[in-house]
């Protein structure tokens, strides 16, 4: 439990100001005088009261406000309690500001008439950091949960990542070997398609559990494998439980959201999920201490499952799950479903290559060691939580379709760029082609959860991975012959590069807009449900 206590001189404005339940980051019901509790916010305990003595000469009461707050908000609580204690402070300068507008205005000592300026002073706004919609207890909790087994994703998704260079020079395998390797791992996304078909009729919290325990399980037998081959077979499963387990982080997420907070929830769940990926890159430089020193990164997962297993059993089932809803088909989704899938496969055609062939291309045309690549990889990826955050902000203000546009094709020419040059412009571009790349993490990556019922939720996401997933075998494929072909990856990324062109003329032209529209209002099945729950199939 945290307390906050503060003493101030205000007028009767500042303490009429005080007075007034709060209504920003969360909204307060009174509980008595000068008494008022957390009515709907990020918290599991609140209370603010204030006590008022009698007035100076001036006018002026000494007036003692305390907080106490718990935030809903496990995992990263202490992150957020320095935020939260900011925004307490605020209301306090907000009413003195009030005091000051109040003075201005009685005797004209301020050197303009009161405006909307001074006005605008002391109104309560929702902090920055914070969705535009605001959360309740459940919501926060859950996205905290939701963002810590983004970890977890995270790191095993950049696994073979960060580590495939190694494993290649050790099996003596060419770029065209491990592109086939690659590929090959990334086909376990039809494993992903079963689970969560499995997961649209049986809910999706056991199997966060599951696909936690078994991809971190088959992500450690790696660290046996005796020839790339091999590697790429523990990658499927790894692979496939990772991306079951991301697209089931999407699908709860989406589910538990308000409709002003999707986009925000997706930006935080990617945050978290690049400093997953994060922990793989700052283990790399352990693959050259050897031969096998790779092969430590790949044991990694075993350490943490116990955490994530007890994580995961926390997390409760999604609340739009629980409410009635009936079977579903894709008639009527089709569209959606060929819209999503065409612009993944679009965008992988492009990113995966530049992803999964990035630690070659600066270890073979740059020199970099492992230690190196660690060091650019941080340096040049960091900034783009940048991009993730400031795009989830847009994406819920301002709408999903000119971010995603404008970040697609923006971020794939500046990293087209840095696999063709060198030196200084090698990083610059890298930084600012990541940066500009990640405003459409939020942007777009709720589209799938969002355009399709409760029912067909899993399953069309999972369709719209697996046409991604082809996207990415062909652009794999390509780049590494090409690569082969040319003697530098440059070229052949260059040329696949129109991929997410194609991308960003589909979002402007064909996209709808989400902003702010409930899931009951996109996908009219579930509304209707929900009205008449005698309408439920089971």
């Amino acid at each position: 439990m945290r307390t906050i206590t503060r003493t101030q001189h205000l007028g009767e404005a500042g303490l009429a100001h005080l007075r007034l339940p709060l209504d920003d980051l969360l909204r307060e019901e009174s509980d008595g005088p000068d008494r008022w509790i957390c009515g709907e916010g990020p918290f599991d305990h609140y209370v603010r009261t204030i006590e008022v003595g009698e007035p100076d000469a001036n006018g002026l009461h000494i007036i003692t406000e305390t907080v106490e707050f718990e935030l809903a908000i496990p995992l990263w609580r202490r992150l957020f309690q320095p935020l939260v204690t900011k925004a307490i402070h605020r209301r306090g300068q907000t009413a003195e500001a009030a005091d000051r507008l109040a003075e201005a205005a009685r005797d004209g000592s301020g050197p303009q008439p009161p405006g909307p300026d001074d006005e605008a002073e002391v109104v309560d706004r929702p902090p920055w950091w914070s969705p535009p919609d605001r959360l309740d207890a459940r919501a926060s909790r859950v996205l905290s949960m939701l963002c810590g087994m983004a970890l977890l994703t995270g790191y095993l998704g950049a696994l073979v990542t960060q580590t495939i260079t190694f494993a290649a020079d050790q099996f003596g395998a060419s770029k065209a070997a491990q592109g086939s390797a690659l590929a090959a791992a990334r086909t376990g996304v039809l494993v992903s398609l079963i689970i969560m078909t499995i997961a649209d009729r049986r809910g999706r919290q056991r199997l966060i559990v599951v696909c936690a325990v078994a991809g971190s399980l088959a992500a450690a037998t790696g660290a046996l494998a005796p020839t790339l081959l091999v590697l790429g077979f523990t990658q499927f499963w790894s692979r496939a439980f990772g991306t079951a387990l991301t697209l089931l982080i999407a699908v709860v997420a989406a589910e538990e959201m308000p409709a002003g907070g999707r986009a925000y929830a997706a930006s935080v769940i990617a945050m978290t999920g690049a400093l997953g990926a994060g922990g793989a890159v700052l283990l790399l430089p352990l693959a050259d201490t050897g031969t096998n020193g790779w092969r430590i990164l790949y044991l990694a997962p075993l350490v943490t499952l116990p955490f994530f297993a007890r994580l995961a059993r926390r997390i409760p089932e999604s609340r739009r799950f629980t409410k009635p809803h009936g079977k579903a088909t894709m008639a009527g989704h089709r569209g959606r479903l060929l819209l999503l899938g065409a612009s993944t496969f679009f965008g992988l055609l492009f990113l995966a290559p530049v992803t999964q062939f990035q630690n070659d291309y600066l270890r073979d045309e740059h020199g970099f060691s492992a230690l190196g690549l660690s060091i650019f990889t941080i340096c040049t990826n960091t900034p783009a939580g940048i991009g993730i955050v400031v795009g989830g902000r847009l994406a819920d203000v301002r709408g999903r379709r000119i971010v995603g546009a404008v970040g697609t094709a923006g971020g794939a020419s500046l990293l087209a760029l840095a696999f063709n040059v060198g030196g200084p412009a090698l990083w610059l571009a890298w930084v600012f082609g990541a940066m500009v790349a990640a405003a459409t993490v939020p942007a777009l990556a709720v589209y799938g959860p969002e355009l399709f019922p409760t029912a067909l939720r899993g399953r069309a996401n999972a369709i719209i991975t697996l046409t991604g997933v082809l996207g990415g075998v062909v652009g794999l494929n390509v780049a590494g012959r090409l690569g082969d072909h040319w003697g530098r990856l440059g070229p052949g990324l260059a040329l696949l590069g129109v991929g997410p062109l194609i991308v960003s003329a589909m979002v402007i032209v064909l996209y709808p807009e989400t902003a702010h529209v409930e899931l009951e209002d996109l996908n009219p099945e579930d509304a209707a449900l929900i009205a008449a729950p005698s309408a439920y199939l089971p």
